[in-house]
């Protein structure tokens, strides 16, 4: 796969993430272990061991060049209880080498492949509080910052409903809300972002997906929504992490997904955090299914609501009016950064 792990907390080169490796181990078998090889001359280094999971499946993240070459890769495993050994056949990470497009966020503002959204307050969009805004919006040190922030062009206080009923009263927000829309899109391949998510529960942080045209249909002549990843806060009493698809069947509205499960499984350590630092989120799309990513491990694939159609994506830090009350107004401003975003078409 392409270059989609680099954990850190400081800001990186998307060159220097390294690649992730998935073997597939038949028969699946939990627990057997595996070796990560590297071609070296004519012969085969280890440089890596994992063993399966339920499915198996063992994971592992490598470089991707070296001294500006592509490198070859396999794995191997011992004889497992009763099992004979198995090499796998050699693979290189030149496939996946250039990216169709990458953005690192340099200088001091967003480049012409972006623009804002969302800049009115829509009830239709359960954000009657809050509206995209360039003010929220903050490019430097090579990230670009998403923030929600006090509205303070609007007096008073915006009523909040939540399932149905008054939730509170609360200052308007303005929102960081960026797209690459009618500008890049991709059809089948990898999308992926370096995040550091905000901290509090009121908002949620999102990388996601939506198609370059709007019309009815199926998802494979109308595209679908594709939440990579979305985060609710640190104190989130499910993790705060979730993936889902939304699409249209029959003029029907169907969700899919769920919360990550075990999310802290895909932390580096105890002191590792999702508002601390940097992860990367990514999906991989192909015609038959999606497949979701943290830093190269897998947390959900699904077959259902697969698009067909170019889509572009989103990057947005949005307070919907359903979240105001986990949150109290002085507690803004809220901040998401991104680091890089990569887009790798098949």
């Amino acid at each position: 796969m392409p270059q989609i792990v680099q954990h850190g907390r400081r800001t990186a080169s998307p060159d220097a993430a390294r690649v992730a490796i998935t073997a597939t181990i038949k028969p699946r078998r939990a627990r057997r272990p595996v070796q990560l090889q590297v071609k070296t001359g004519s012969r085969w280094k280890n440089v890596g061991r994992a063993r399966t999971d339920g499915r198996g499946r063992a994971e592992f993240s490598a470089r991707a060049m070296r001294r500006g070459k592509a490198i070859t890769y396999r794995v191997r495993s011992g004889s497992y209880k009763g099992h004979r050994r198995v090499v796998s056949r050699p693979r290189s990470t030149n496939r996946w080498q250039t990216p169709l497009f990458t953005e690192t966020f340099s200088g001091r503002s967003l480049a012409p492949q972006w623009s804002h959204r969302g800049q009115s307050y829509e009830k239709e969009s359960l954000r009657r509080c809050s509206k995209g805004s360039p003010k929220a919006v903050k490019v430097s040190g090579g990230k670009v910052r998403l923030s929600v922030i006090e509205d303070r062009s609007r007096p008073g206080k915006c009523k909040a409903i939540k399932r149905g009923k008054v939730s509170g009263r609360y200052a308007y927000r303005l929102n960081g809300h960026i797209s690459t829309q009618n500008r890049v899109s991709f059809k089948y391949g990898f999308a992926a972002a370096r995040v550091k998510m905000h901290k509090r529960r009121g908002q949620h942080s999102s990388f996601w997906l939506q198609p370059q045209t709007s019309r009815a249909g199926t998802p494979r002549t109308a595209g679908a929504e594709i939440d990579v990843i979305e985060y609710f806060g640190d104190k989130h009493p499910r993790g705060g992490l979730t993936s889902f698809i939304h699409w249209k069947k029959n003029n029907e509205l169907i969700k899919t997904g769920s919360w990550i499960k075990q999310p802290r499984s895909f932390l580096k350590n105890k002191r590792d955090g999702w508002s601390r630092n940097y992860h990367v989120f990514s999906v991989e799309w192909t015609p038959r299914m999606y497949i979701f990513r943290i830093d190269g491990r897998e947390t959900w694939r699904t077959r259902k609501g697969v698009s067909g159609q170019p889509q572009y994506p989103i990057l947005s830090l949005l307070a919907s009016d359903y979240e105001l009350s986990h949150m109290k107004d002085k507690q803004l401003p809220q901040h998401m950064k991104v680091d890089w975003l990569r887009i790798w078409q098949a």
